[in-house]
């Protein structure tokens, strides 16, 4: 079997139209299609339908894809651990984050991962905690830096857990009720805040079944002004005074003179994880760029709590410190 027609086959699936397909791939359309007939002659069947715009895998394209993109996984983790017994250093990783608080960290983690494995070829991968998980689980994506609870985990990937992080109140600071809010103090309750407005993530992000449990747990659903899928939107709708939200400790730094801040009921937190498939090998490439990842947020936090006077219940567990 020939790897390099399966990676073929396999961006075709992937793009769901064949002009697209080369042009990632940098070959011309009519040189990819007689790759793919060349294998549909072979198989003595076709392994998809056919329109202008959308290329549909048939059953035997089906099989033909699930197969393929194990023998290319296969592929990638021989090579890594070959690379790894022979110390090459050399390969390929992807790696995802989220577009609010995965961009700071990769750009200054990637320097300092590209100083100690200069020939690996990293992948930046921009999505959202579960597209990356599905990428994960399929194999599309070797590594992703995730923020999610334990019950957003799925049993076909592996999560390494890196910090917590607390989940807080925020109120504009000429609110009616701020006086109610004063970091690092944990408010008793929330359910004065029934009558103010609040902008929330959508109900799509992994952050949404966090929130909606804590005004279950309050008694009362929030008046939505609207929803969002970016949190620093959510931070400047706060500032400009007209509502109030429940975000993550990070995106509260430095906002002390527009927000009023503290921690919820109970103290509820998400983890800040990195995952990778169940099946999949983690390289050393892969555990440097974790360990280089966990010392960027270990620094991020600590910094925080430092400005704050106060000591996070986790930090001692956070770090260089794995066990892989």
């Amino acid at each position: 079997m020939d790897l390099k027609q399966v990676e073929y086959i396999v961006q075709i699936a992937n793009e769901c139209n064949i002009t697209k397909a080369a042009e990632k791939l940098f070959l011309t359309q009519s040189a990819l299609n007689q790759q793919l007939l060349k294998l549909e002659r072979e198989l003595q069947t076709p392994l998809f339908y056919r329109s202008r715009t959308n290329w549909r895998l048939t059953p035997a394209g089906e099989v033909y894809i699930k197969n393929a993109k194990e023998l290319l996984r296969i592929k990638r983790e021989t090579y890594r651990i070959i690379s790894d017994i022979a110390e090459t250093k050399k390969g390929n990783l992807s790696v995802g984050f989220t577009p609010g608080r995965g961009i700071p960290m990769f750009t200054r983690v990637y320097p300092k991962f590209h100083g100690l494995y200069p020939d690996i070829v990293v992948t930046p991968v921009e999505a959202s905690v579960k597209k990356q998980q599905i990428m994960i689980e399929n194999g599309d994506l070797d590594l992703g830096f995730l923020t999610l609870s334990d019950n957003q985990k799925k049993s076909t990937n592996r999560y390494i857990d890196i910090c917590e992080e607390d989940i807080c109140l925020a109120v504009p600071e000429n609110d009616p009720l701020a006086d109610l809010v004063n970091f690092p103090e944990e408010i008793s309750n929330i359910t004065p805040f029934r009558d103010r407005p609040f902008v929330l993530m959508y109900k799509e992000s992994s952050f949404r079944p966090l929130i909606d449990g804590i005004f279950q747990g309050a008694g009362f659903s929030p008046k939505v002004l609207f929803e969002t899928s970016q949190i620093p939107a959510i931070v400047t709708i706060i500032e400009s005074g007209i509502c109030c939200g429940i975000i993550p400790y990070l995106y509260l730094k430095g906002k002390e003179k527009k927000i009023r801040y503290c921690y919820l009921p109970g103290r509820p937190t998400w983890k800040i994880c990195a995952s990778y498939g169940s099946q999949s090998y983690l390289g050393k490439a892969a555990k440097e760029f974790i360990r280089l990842a966990a010392d960027y947020w270990v620094a991020s936090e600590t910094v925080q709590l430092q400005s704050s006077g106060i000591i996070k219940r986790d930090i001692g567990k956070i770090g260089t410190k794995f066990d892989f």
